[in-house]
């Protein structure tokens, strides 16, 4: 017995490393009795594989974690991941112990129907980059780099999102290069910023403070490329920022912080970069210039409109700007002139750069449309300037204020867009603080007892880490029990309100509440790995996802702005030649104008008003708000498609009652078995359970305390002896 306790101990002190799960841990698969270390690292280290099955009949997260949990219990797992959203399950396992058919089993065995899935682990490697583009204004925009990115080679799928001014690109590494995709969304002339490459899973950026010399910092990048599973290094030094890629496996961000403070004989000190979403950044920057560019338009706009509209009506101010300066030229002109050239060529240059960017990849877009008709008013006012000044019988009307107005007022839309997009991203903010901040971390000696303690960033959590999750908090992370017995509250993730009992060997999920009872897990899934960010993504997905409608209206637009030129040129024509030749009444005519004028005025607003950005903003929009809304309340919605065909919906079937629920268990009714007040019984049934933080104790302590409705303060008899019994009652 001794020898076999040994046997035992010398396997896991020393060969079970690259097997995360420590055997001690009953739930956990061990390797087949009777297997030496010398075989056991051998045939470890040649035989690893990995499978992909397609596993049907899953309904929930929970039915997720009995297939996990049933796969781990096989001898030679290195991890299983099962994706209950996309009914798949990844197994990577040691073949000298396990094979394909015999995890198939054990998921037919556990209720559900499984098969091996061999084309997806065969074909290329995809991977997914994610694309921050500055500078799109309509749907033009966006479908113009999307069909430059779908031309390139490697390139499988391309998605731009005009709401988001994001792009996702399914591409093949081999082929092309992140950079290359950065390269070609540039040549298009807009302004990309990478926000994942797809290459690295895990990512962290550290602020470090101490370093004084390039010779330092390239100490601490030797030093952190020496450990194992980092894969990338990028330093920052006017930002003092190190950020780097890594195989969350094989380390964490502890180890770098370890790593470069140790470096600098604690001269050096790291801390997790302050964290910001870029995104958020990014539109609130937006935001405040598009606001800044409105009020400075308004500052000229406001005196062009009362000079032109206002003052003329006030006989002291009339006759002050009628006042001629030279010949027909008057001192109400070049005020207007004057405060409008701001407006039009500093305030404006937006438009005439987003103008010659689309034009110079031979596409038209809302810029041009706004470039064309502000200039057609401004220029046609500056030629009546000159030509009243060069003129002593000439009189025309300049169009100065329609010029500076338009472009205030687009201006204010543009700015009352960004506010709209902003809000559309709060509800995955709402989802992304799920997550707690901070968790007890806890350090084990060789017999599994607790040696310390420490709290720490639940950013800063590694792989295999041991962490305590006291009543009342959030689980950190994605695990499984190893000791302590608790009710935990998962209707984030099942929408199921009754609280589930967790044991020794339950998978819990991140984000979820621990209602009572301490618990102590390990950590399997960190970062982008856990289900809460799986989510995110998932939602992110949608939003990017484009309905049928909206692709719809993104053909239309791709014909729009062209079209628009050539209705407005249309309408100026009809009028011009219907006033040429007397084709209406010329009281239509107001005095100050001619018929080209009456004409220019009509083309030009045919030109303006005729905006694209709703075509390609309104069903994006509808979208993001109803997926973020939706997953703010538990429903995952797989994108704009569902949600536009949701209206032919007539019927809904639900697996399960328990999740139509309020969220928590109330008293409906009471049976007496014996003469007694209902108020008595309920003060005393109250005096205990207010003691315990069981669900259904919380239930009965507030329906007691509506006998007491009356009184200001809630007392009940003191309870002596009490105990609480753990229980299922699931």
């Amino acid at each position: 017995m001794a020898a076999k306790f040994l046997s035992l101990s010398c396997i896991r002190n020393e060969s079970w490393t690259d097997l995360s799960p420590r055997p001690h841990y009953p739930s956990m698969p061990k390797y087949p009795k009777g297997l030496l270390h010398s075989e056991t690292n051998d045939e470890i280290q040649g035989s690893k594989s990995k499978a992909l099955f397609s596993v049907f009949g899953m309904t929930c997260s929970a039915c997720a974690g009995s297939v996990e949990k049933a796969i781990k219990r096989l001898p030679g797992i290195r991890e299983a991941i099962v994706d209950v959203l996309n009914n798949r399950a990844q197994v990577l396992f040691y073949r000298s112990f396990v094979n394909e058919e015999t995890i198939r089993e054990t998921i037919e065995d556990a209720g559900f129907q499984a098969t091996l899935v061999k084309d997806e682990l065969t074909k290329g490697f995809m991977q997914i980059c994610q694309i921050r583009i500055k500078g799109m204004t309509c749907t033009t925009c966006s479908m113009t780099v999307e069909s430059v990115l779908r031309g390139i080679s490697g390139v499988r799928k391309a998605q731009v999102a005009l709401a988001t001014e994001e792009a996702e690109i399914h591409y093949d590494p081999k082929m092309v290069s992140y950079n290359e995709l950065l390269e070609a969304v540039n040549d298009t002339g807009f302004e990309p910023t990478l926000i994942s490459s797809g290459e690295d899973r895990s990512k962290v950026q550290l602020k470090v403070v101490g370093i004084k010399t390039d010779h330092s910092w390239r100490i601490v990048e030797n030093s952190l490329q020496a450990l194992p599973g980092v894969k990338d290094i990028e330093i920052d030094v006017a930002l003092q920022k190190i950020s780097l890629a890594y195989n969350p496996d094989m380390t964490g961000p502890r180890n770098f912080i370890q790593v470069i403070e140790s470096t600098g004989s604690s001269h050096f000190k790291a801390t997790l970069y302050p964290e910001g979403s870029s995104r958020e950044s990014h539109r609130e920057e937006q935001i405040k210039q598009y606001y800044r560019s409105f009020l400075w338009s308004l500052v000229f706009t406001i005196p062009v409109f009362l000079t032109s509209m206002v003052f003329m009506y006030i006989p002291g101010l009339e006759h002050g700007l009628e006042t001629k300066v030279v010949n027909m030229l008057s001192v109400g002109a070049i005020l207007r002139w004057a405060l409008s050239s701001p407006v039009q060529f500093i305030i404006g240059w937006r438009f005439y750069t987003g103008s010659y960017k689309a034009l110079r990849h031979g596409s038209a877009n809302m810029d041009v449309l706004i470039a064309l008709g502000t200039n057609a008013a401004y220029f046609y006012s500056v030629y009546t300037v000159l030509r009243t000044a060069t003129s002593k019988t000439f009189k025309g009307t300049d169009f100065f204020e329609t010029s500076s107005m338009l472009i205030s007022f687009i201006l204010l839309g543009k700015y009352l867009e960004v506010l709209a997009k902003g809000k559309t991203s709060e509800a995955i903010c709402k989802l992304m603080d799920l997550a707690p901040e901070t968790a007890t971390l806890l350090t084990l000696n060789d017999e599994g007892n607790v040696v310390s303690e420490e709290e720490i960033d639940s950013r800063l959590i590694q792989k295999s880490d041991i962490l305590k999750v006291i009543p009342g908090a959030k689980v950190a992370c994605d695990g499984f029990v190893i000791l302590g017995q608790s009710h935990v509250n998962e209707s984030m993730i099942t929408g199921e309100s009754k609280p589930v009992i967790k044991r020794k060997g339950d998978m819990v999920i991140g984000g979820t509440m621990n209602e009572n009872g301490v618990l102590h897990i390990q950590a399997t899934r960190v970062g982008s790995e856990s289900a809460l960010s799986q989510i995110v993504h998932l939602v992110e997905s949608a939003q990017m996802a484009k309905a049928p409608v909206q692709k719809l209206a993104d053909r239309i637009s791709k014909y729009f702005v062209p079209l628009v030129i050539v209705l407005s040129f249309s309408t100026w024509l009809a009028w011009f030649l219907a006033g040429k030749y007397n084709g209406y009444p010329e009281s239509w005519i107001p005095s100050s104008m001619d018929s080209f004028e009456l004409a220019l005025q009509f083309g030009i607003s045919v030109m303006v008003i005729a905006c694209p950005c709703a075509l390609g903003l309104a069903t994006p929009t509808a979208v993001m708000v109803g997926t973020g809304i939706g997953a703010s309340q538990g429903v995952l919605i797989k994108g704009g498609q569902a949600l536009e065909s949701a209206h032919k919906v007539n019927c809904i079937v639900f697996d399960k009652t328990g999740t139509l629920t309020v969220g928590k268990p109330v008293v409906v009714n009471t049976r007496l078995l014996k003469n007694m007040v209902l108020q008595e019984l309920y003060e005393l049934v109250a005096a205990v359970e207010v003691n315990s933080e069981h669900p259904l104790a919380k239930a009965i302590v507030e329906y007691a305390k509506k006998f007491k409705e009356d009184e200001e303060t809630y007392g009940w008899p003191e309870a002596r002896d009490f105990v609480a019994i753990y229980w299922s009652w699931c």
